[in-house]
C-alpha cells in the first residue's frame, strides 16, 4: 500500500511539474497577443471659416496620440505623434477631475461670441463619454482646452517647419519667427519635440546665416530655460 501510494503520488507530481512548465512556456504568448486596453481622450474643435477650421487631437494613456489639422474641405488625413509622461498624465488627471466627461454640462449658455465648437471625449473599451462647448468657464476645463489648443499649435509650428525646411528655405525664418513668439508666450506644451528640426536648421549651411542663428539660439534656450 505504501508504494503504491508513493508511486501515485510521483506521477501526481510529475503531472502538476508538467503542467506549470507548460503554462510558464505558453504564458507570455498568451499575454503577449492581448490587446491592451488603453484609454484615450480625444480633443475637436470645429471653427468653420477660420484657420484651421478643424483640429481632432488624441492621447492615449500610454503616450501616443494622433493628429489631424485641417480644414473641413480636405480629406481626414491623422498622424501619430507622442506625448511626455508628465503631460499624459496631466490630461488624464483634469479628465478625471471632470469625471471623464460623463454627463458634464461645460457651456457658459450665454450670448457670447461663436468660438468654435470644442469637444472632449474619453473612451476606454466600451466605456465612451463626450461633452461639447462653445465656453465655459470651469477651470479643470479651461486647463485642458489650454493644453490641447498648444498641442495644436505646437504640431502645426513643426509641421511648417518641416515643410518650409523641404519646400522654401528663404521661408524658414519666418516660421521661425512664429515658433519664438509661441515660445516667448509660453504656448507650446512640449518645445522639446522641436529640437530636431531646430539642431538641423542650425547645421545646415544651405539654409540663410540669419535662419541658422534663431534656430541655434532658441534650440538654446529650450534646452536651458530660465
Amino acid at each position: 500500500m505504501r508504494l503504491g501510494h508513493g508511486i501515485y503520488c510521483a506521477t501526481a507530481f510529475r503531472r502538476l511539474l508538467g503542467a506549470v512548465l507548460l503554462f510558464l512556456v505558453t504564458a507570455p504568448v498568451v499575454f503577449a497577443g492581448a490587446p491592451r486596453d488603453d484609454a484615450t481622450v480625444t480633443f475637436r474643435k470645429i471653427f468653420k471659416s477660420s484657420y484651421p477650421e478643424f483640429v481632432e487631437i488624441k492621447v492615449t494613456d500610454a503616450g501616443a496620440g494622433t493628429y489631424d489639422i485641417r480644414q473641413l474641405d480636405e480629406d481626414a488625413n491623422p498622424l501619430p505623434f507622442e506625448v511626455s509622461a508628465p503631460l499624459v498624465q496631466k490630461i488624464f488627471n483634469l479628465a478625471q477631475k471632470l469625471h471623464y466627461f460623463d454627463g458634464l454640462d461645460l457651456d457658459l449658455h450665454r450670448r457670447i461670441a461663436n468660438l468654435g465648437e470644442k469637444t472632449f471625449a474619453y473612451e476606454r473599451g466600451r466605456v465612451s463619454h463626450q461633452v461639447s462647448f462653445n465656453y465655459t468657464l470651469d477651470a479643470s476645463a479651461s486647463q485642458l482646452l489650454e493644453i490641447f489648443e498648444g498641442l495644436s499649435r505646437q504640431q502645426s509650428d513643426l509641421a511648417d517647419l518641416q515643410r518650409t525646411m523641404k519646400y522654401d528655405r528663404l521661408g524658414v525664418n519666418d516660421i521661425l519667427l512664429r515658433i519664438e513668439r509661441d515660445f516667448d508666450h509660453r504656448l507650446l506644451p512640449e518645445p522639446s519635440r522641436l529640437l530636431p528640426a531646430l539642431d538641423q536648421v542650425a547645421a545646415d549651411d544651405h539654409f540663410i546665416e540669419i535662419a541658422r542663428q534663431r534656430a541655434r539660439t532658441l534650440a538654446g534656450r529650450i534646452r536651458n530655460p530660465r
